[in-house]
């Protein structure tokens, strides 16, 4: 396949994304890029992501080694270009945290993606929300499968990995890792849809990162579960993050789940458009909606009542809007976020985004 080399969406310490355009072709790629002596873990990425095809998995397009203009031999992972960015990204881009029906739409996606996934005995081992993407068609998109592992049959020997605010108890006590392990990694990308910042932030600002490791394998809590998800989403949530592996839902078991039945008038109708407020001056922040005239005092009794229940519902959102952009730091799993990095393990790539992200490996064994 002929193609030719555009602007860089991504850099890593071993990998370059860059978004790319097939000659003979319309079709814009994006290419992950590795010096051939260094591309073992792009290898292995490519090998799995080839035998996969699902439309909430991103494509894969072929793969070559290619000596470049300066004679540097690289060896290219041809994929799918999503133009849309993250679910990270999109979070921050509607003021911290998507509306439910939104959170309801892509993770909905995701389980899809990933019931796929462990079907084919695959696990992910980084289900994060900058590893899902947006696609043309606004459907969520799992990517990066740098890190991903083959468990059918379960390898022996085999370092468990990950971003370790994303961990689940057994793969930061560095035991196992499997599709158990995704689906807690999904309760957190939940979380990180809802708030803006993956879980355990709060616990991260006042303790090293070794010790919030350790509170995810060894102290039995769970995340916190944002005050501003439904009872559906929280009992949803709470089947993600059973502490034993075996006790948590399997994809298959959470998409028939009541949180993510369709609901008649709940299906998003735009793209990443919210209908919370982004600022205190958003007309939506102070009035609960409707341009009826009032002529009874029970009516307005009752708009008064709205009104402070819509205050009450969106406190906490307000309250992360000096979070928005920058995220105050908390993006755990980011360069500079407060985590020792203790080894380089694999890169994660966001794919048509701006940025690349390391991935920790925790010491231990799968059993």
């Amino acid at each position: 396949m002929e193609w030719t080399r555009g602007r860089i969406l991504g850099r890593g310490s071993t990998a370059t994304v860059c978004a790319a355009t097939r000659h003979n072709s319309n079709e814009i790629l994006a290419v992950k890029s590795s010096e051939l002596h260094r591309s073992e873990f792009l290898q292995r990425e490519a090998e799995i992501l080839s035998s996969l095809s699902s439309p909430y998995v991103i494509g894969y397009r072929g793969s070559e080694t290619k000596r470049e203009l300066n004679g540097v031999v690289t060896y290219n992972l041809l994929m799918e270009y999503a133009p849309y960015g993250t679910l990270t990204d999109a979070a921050a881009k509607n003021g911290g945290g998507l509306e439910e029906a939104m959170i309801v739409k892509y993770t909905r996606e995701m389980l899809r993606g990933l019931e796929y996934i462990h079907s084919r005995g695959v696990a992910h081992c980084d289900v994060k929300g900058s590893n899902v993407v947006v696609g043309e068609k606004g459907e969520a998109k799992i990517v990066d499968f740098g890190c991903a592992k083959r468990v059918d049959p379960e390898v022996e020997s085999e370092p468990v990995v990950g971003t370790p605010a994303f961990m689940a108890p057994e793969v930061a006590r560095g035991e196992k890792q499997g599709r158990e392990s995704d689906i807690w990694a999904v309760g957190c990308t939940v979380i990180e849809m809802a708030t803006g910042s993956p879980p355990w932030t709060e616990a991260s600002s006042g303790e090293s990162s070794v010790s919030v490791l350790y509170r995810v394998g060894y102290s039995g809590e769970a995340p916190e579960l944002p005050c501003l998800l439904t009872e559906e989403a929280k009992d949803f949530l709470e089947k993600c993050f059973k502490r034993e592996a075996k006790e948590r839902w399997t994809a298959t078991q959470l998409l028939n789940h009541p949180f993510l039945i369709t609901k008649p008038n709940t299906e998003p109708v735009s793209g990443l458009v919210s209908s919370s407020p982004t600022s205190v001056i958003d007309q939506t922040f102070w009035t609960s909606g409707g341009e009826e005239e009032e002529t009874e005092e029970l009516q307005e009794d009752s708009r008064n009542l709205d009104r402070l229940n819509l205050w009450a519902c969106h406190s906490e959102r307000i309250g992360r809007l000096r979070c928005v952009g920058g995220l105050d730091g908390s993006r755990l799993d980011m360069e500079g976020g407060g985590w020792i990095t203790v080894r380089v393990s694999c890169e994660g790539t966001m794919i048509g985004g701006s940025h690349e992200e390391n991935i920790l490996e925790v010491g231990g064994t799968v059993n």
